[in-house]
């Protein structure tokens, strides 16, 4: 537990599991301040919502798929997954990075899923993870020979300064004798 998992492989979202639970309750902070803008702790109230609908935001319905019931974590989400340059005011500014607490209650299939379809999500959802993992490696990977790439020519433009830098001084001193 506690291992930061990259849900879409840019770091848009970001999941952290924090331990497991019993019975969704959620607190939503500003990541900037750490505000409290929204909870259903207050109240003990329980959210619902509808999987792939586009009634929450981008990110909650990228991270709750991949939670398990009584699995507690922290959502971060980049502001292309949350409200975006819009915000949601009056409390949610533009541009603003949210961190979701989350506690997965209980989960209901889908209306008309049989145990089949279940499985079939399950494997589709591995199947992503996997290829976010590769994604995740290969842009790593990238960023390593790009990191290589610059060193080497770094060192190839230091190294000509410094040749010329000493042909400099040499044609210096044998023009004054």
């Amino acid at each position: 537990m506690g291992d930061v998992i990259d849900l879409t492989g840019d770091g848009g979202v970001l999941k952290t599991i924090i331990r497991s639970a019993k019975p969704v309750h959620y607190e939503g902070t500003l990541a900037e301040t750490g505000e409290v803008f929204d909870t259903t702790r207050e109240d003990n109230t329980l959210f619902s919502f509808e999987l792939g609908k586009g009634t929450v935001i981008k990110a909650w319905d990228i991270a709750v798929k991949t939670m398990k019931v009584g699995e507690v974590a922290r959502i971060t989400c980049k502001p292309e997954y949350a409200y975006g340059s819009a915000g949601s005011p009056p409390d949610i500014p533009e541009n603003a990075t949210l961190i979701f607490e989350v506690e997965l209650v209980a989960c209901k299939p889908r209306k008309g899923s049989t145990f089949g379809s279940v499985s079939d999500e399950k494997a589709r959802l591995e199947e992503l993870k996997k290829q976010r993992e590769m994604a995740a490696a290969s842009k790593e990977e990238e960023k390593k020979r790009r990191e290589e790439a610059k060193a080497t020519a770094a060192a190839r433009v230091q190294a000509k300064l410094e040749a010329k830098k000493g042909q400099g001084r040499g044609k210096g001193k044998n023009k004054g004798k």
